[in-house]
C-alpha cells in the first residue's frame, strides 16, 4: 500500500479536503497524511462543504509537515505551489505533483464547493494511478 503525504501552507482547506477524499475513496489502497508549513486549524467551512457530500472530517487536525519524515512516503502531493518551499526530501519522493489548486480562504462558500470537486476529480485519479 503506498504511503501519501498532501502539504500545503496551512493545512486548513485544500489538504484537510483532500485528506478527507482519500481516506473515503482510497480505503485498503493506500495510506493517506496531510499537514502543513505553516499549520493552523481546520476551517469550519471546510468541513461543512465535505459534510455536504457525506464526507466528516471534523475529526481531522492540522499537522506540521515537521513531525513526519519524508522517507515514509512514496507520494508527495503540494496543493498550493508550495513545493517550490518544501525541503529537497519531499520533492524527490517517488511521485512528486504540484497541483496548485486555488485557495478558498476568505471565499465564498461556492469557491469552497468548486475546490472541493476539483480536489475530489484529483484525489480519484492519484488513486487509480497509485493502485
Amino acid at each position: 500500500m503506498k504511503k501519501v503525504m498532501f502539504v500545503c501552507k496551512h493545512n486548513s482547506r485544500r489538504s484537510q479536503m483532500t485528506e478527507g477524499f482519500a481516506h473515503t475513496f482510497g480505503e485498503n489502497k493506500i495510506a493517506v497524511t496531510s499537514s502543513g508549513l505553516a499549520p493552523s486549524e481546520v476551517d469550519p467551512i471546510t468541513v461543512e462543504v465535505m459534510a455536504e457530500i457525506d464526507i466528516d472530517i471534523s475529526n481531522q487536525t492540522s499537522k506540521p509537515l515537521n513531525d513526519f519524515n519524508a522517507e515514509d512516503y512514496d507520494a508527495v502531493i503540494s496543493l498550493c505551489g508550495c513545493g517550490v518551499n518544501l525541503p529537497e526530501k519531499w520533492v524527490l519522493r517517488d511521485v512528486f505533483e504540484d497541483w496548485q489548486l486555488d485557495d478558498p480562504a476568505e471565499q465564498s462558500i461556492e469557491v469552497f464547493r468548486r475546490i472541493r470537486d476539483e480536489v475530489k476529480q484529483r484525489v480519484v485519479q492519484l488513486i487509480e494511478s497509485l493502485s
